[in-house]
């Protein structure tokens, strides 16, 4: 149901704050979305357009996340 993804783009969000390369290190399964079945492909891009809607996110992990979707 994606409550997974969310939980972890939460958690990103939250490490980012704190350690953002850690987060950054972090983003790697949300990466592989092409990878997946077309509902996971869905619920793994919203959760990296969660990421990127954050207005106090760092390079590090926007760097990751924008390559990510873009990809």
């Amino acid at each position: 149901d994606g409550c997974g993804y969310a939980f972890l783009a939460e958690q990103i969000l939250a490490l980012d704050k704190l350690n953002p390369q850690t987060a950054a290190r972090m983003m790697a399964p949300l990466g592989r979305w092409k990878r997946m079945d077309p509902s996971r492909q869905a619920l793994m891009k919203a959760a990296l357009k969660t990421i990127l809607s954050d207005s106090a996110l760092s390079p590090d992990v926007f760097e990751i996340a924008d390559k990510s979707l873009k990809a």
